[in-house]
């Protein structure tokens, strides 16, 4: 792709996710969500391939219902009670429609399936760009609905803590599994959303930090299976030998950062009197927890083949900086003693 063209591209998958987070009327909302579905696309399709194109054709094609349902959702509120404002979405039904237009841009369960199978089609940096940024401005939308569908965004949430562990426990592609630890993390900040917005907003950060940490180590590593992961080794012991706890901090274990977010919603859950939907989350948390100890497993305990045909590198020549990646797996390990400044700066 031409230099200038990639630029363009760039810059208007920022400028219309920034469009969206800035407005407060349905329609500039949805030209920024086209801008930005527009943007991606060439990026999406890069590296010229069928799988490539099957993936950028399946996210058009989810990415245009869903707006479509968005905007037709926004003209009914705005017959039925006058008002273009995403503050004053007032009429139940508009209301409905938006929240699971939002929910299938999102990857919400149960409209999580197109996502592992998008991001299996693509490269890993335009997967961690499809994983982050992309849901930035749907779920700034959803920041900003009234709470007036509680039991829906509940229903949302626990589904999609619970699929996103059920569905990545088969899986040996590493770009799918972190597309369902992405299904997962977003049911618990949908769950917590409609009680405190703040903590909803901290999980999306720790969720960002945690998995651009975590497509940098297999952009490094050159890794997209399991089994290519089991042979990292030789090739860059130190990384490998910190990915686990990076792991084991998106599981949400303590005392790494990943635990922060989780234990924080879980007692905001208990004190708005959600016990069970609290333990229903705690208890499908632990199907993602399998997964991620399998991929530990895989890293660190397993030796790598040492016949002839199967002799690795013992290094291997990085193309990127590894600046971002020592920086997010930093933040991805040690932001748990900060929580108490953390939780500060977001209770503004």
């Amino acid at each position: 792709m031409s230099p200038h063209i990639l630029l363009i591209m760039t810059l208007s998958l920022f400028m219309g996710t920034l469009i969206t987070i800035s407005s407060s009327h349905w329609l500039l909302a949805w030209m920024g969500l086209e801008i930005s579905t527009f943007a991606i696309l060439p990026l999406m399709t890069q590296k010229y391939h069928p799988r490539a194109m099957e993936a950028t054709t399946k996210y058009f094609l989810v990415q245009t219902a869903a707006a479509t349902m968005l905007l037709f959702a926004s003209i009914s509120n705005a017959w039925l009670t006058g008002q273009w404002e995403i503050q004053q979405m007032n009429h139940p039904i508009p209301l409905m429609m938006i929240t699971i237009a939002l929910a299938l841009k999102l990857g919400l369960a149960p409209m999580h399936a197109w996502f592992p199978e998008i991001i299996q089609g693509l490269t890993l940096s335009t997967g961690l760009i499809l994983s982050t940024w992309q849901k930035l401005a749907p779920f700034s939308l959803i920041l900003q609905l009234p709470n007036a569908n509680s039991t829906l965004l509940i229903v949302f949430g626990l589904l999609s803590i619970l699929m996103g562990g059920w569905g990545g426990l088969n899986q040996t592609q590493l770009r799918k599994i972190l597309g369902y630890s992405s299904v997962a993390h977003l049911g618990w900040m949908i769950l917590i959303v409609q009680f405190m917005p703040s903590l909803a907003f901290l999980a999306f950060m720790t969720y960002i930090i945690l998995t651009f940490s975590m497509f940098f180590t297999f952009l490094f590593t050159q890794s997209t299976t399991i089994n290519m992961v089991s042979t990292a080794w030789p090739k860059n012991p130190v990384t490998s030998a910190i990915t686990p706890l990076t792991l084991l901090s998106l599981a949400g274990l303590p005392p790494l950062t990943g635990f922060l977010p989780k234990w924080m919603i879980l007692s905001e859950l208990t004190k708005q009197g959600l016990t069970l939907a609290a333990t229903m989350a705690a208890l499908s948390a632990l199907l993602s927890l399998y997964f991620y100890l399998r991929l530990s497993y895989a890293m660190t305990l397993t030796m790598a083949p040492n016949n002839l045909p199967a002799i690795l590198p013992w290094r291997i020549n990085f193309r990127y900086s590894t600046m971002p990646l020592a920086i997010s797996t930093t933040m991805a390990l040690c932001l748990l003693p900060l929580s108490p400044t953390i939780l500060a700066l977001f209770s503004f």
